[in-house]
């Protein structure tokens, strides 16, 4: 899958999210909910990979590192998106200040 597609699937995903949290919480979630509930998701990655090298306890309900990296990024395509940021481009940009960077 490219970026692009990523995103238009992303976007599409948040939109019926946000239709449930009108439900939900009469309201959508604000960028700013997108970006705790983002961050939550990251500490999770962290903790999963801390189960997965043994240094913290796990359970079989636990969701897979696999599925919340992917959410994760979900996550950043979504925030991206809400503040009209080309990720294709950033990413681009991002990858070639560091590739610069680190060839000196």
């Amino acid at each position: 899958m490219d970026i692009n597609e990523l995103t238009d699937r992303s976007r599409k995903i948040r939109e019926k999210y946000h239709r449930l949290e009108l439900k939900q919480d009469g309201h959508a979630w604000t960028p700013e909910q997108d970006a705790l509930a983002f961050l939550t998701d990251a500490g999770l990655v962290g903790r999963l990979i801390m189960a997965q090298e043994g240094s913290w306890p796990t359970d079989s309900n636990d969701p897979t590192l696999e599925y919340k990296i992917a959410e994760s990024i979900w996550w950043l395509s979504s925030l991206a998106d809400s503040q009209s940021i080309d990720l294709e481009s950033a990413m681009d940009k991002f990858l070639k200040s560091r590739e610069e960077h680190l060839d000196d």
